[in-house]
């Protein structure tokens, strides 16, 4: 299939959040949350075309102030709570090739739940992306997560354990100095790039992702809680 080469930006905001009613749409600032990821794909030099996806026609009409470029109503199955981001993500590819309109090389994926990112950093992931693309499958945005994920526990029949398979989940390892264990991130949300044509086979990240480390703070809201502290950060 014939590609563009460009980068397109997909804003997906599904209306049915549980945690946080309407959460996609909540003020912070005065506006709506989707209106910091519709302002940083329209600022991005680099991004060629925004589309947003919904399945709520309230929130599309919110978003056609932002004149973006296609506008997709998510079916049921895509807005369900376990839907994945590959759901939406080929439901909007196969909406576009209904219209017929040719697709481009990859996607930025920026997802309202996090308002705070700068366009330089986008502008950076995507020209690593579109210079090193043969060498990887994708580009998710991380963090140094200063906690280290391998000090967590998990709960199994009733008993605490390690969470860190390789030590045999021996809980007498948690507390292990972190320099003696591997530095472990989480996903900052900030920016995301994936492949058409990988889409297409049927895989989003797939098994080469790139690590690109943010350093700039950063919130992901799914929680009031989470709201709230990033409300104080705006302010």
């Amino acid at each position: 299939m014939k590609l563009c080469n460009e980068i397109w930006a997909l804003i997906p905001a599904r209306s049915g959040s549980k945690n946080l009613k309407n959460k996609n749409i909540k003020l912070l600032k005065g506006k709506p949350l989707i209106h910091y990821s519709l302002m940083a794909a329209k600022k991005s030099s680099l991004i060629s075309k925004v589309i947003f996806s919904s399945d709520s026609l309230k929130y599309i009409s919110l978003a056609k102030k932002f004149n973006c470029n296609y506008y997709h109503l998510r079916s049921k199955k895509s807005s369900r709570d376990l839907a994945t981001d590959f759901e939406v993500f080929k439901e909007v590819i196969t909406f576009l090739k209904k219209k017929k309109i040719i697709l481009p090389k990859f996607f930025v994926h920026l997802r309202p739940t996090t308002p705070i990112r700068r366009i330089s950093t986008i502008n950076s992931a995507i020209r690593f992306f579109k210079k090193k693309e043969k060498y990887f499958s994708s580009l998710k945005s991380v963090t140094f997560n200063s906690h280290n994920s391998l000090k967590d526990y998990i709960v199994k029949k009733k008993k605490l354990f390690s969470i860190n398979k390789k030590n045999g989940f021996n809980i007498d390892k948690v507390n292990l100095p972190s320099q003696k264990l591997m530095k472990t991130y989480i996903g900052s949300n900030v920016v995301d790039i994936y492949k058409t044509k990988n889409i297409l086979k049927g895989r989003l990240l797939g098994n080469r992702v790139y690590p690109f480390i943010t350093h700039e703070p950063f919130c992901d809201i799914d929680t009031m809680h989470d709201f709230k502290s990033c409300e104080q950060f705006f302010s």
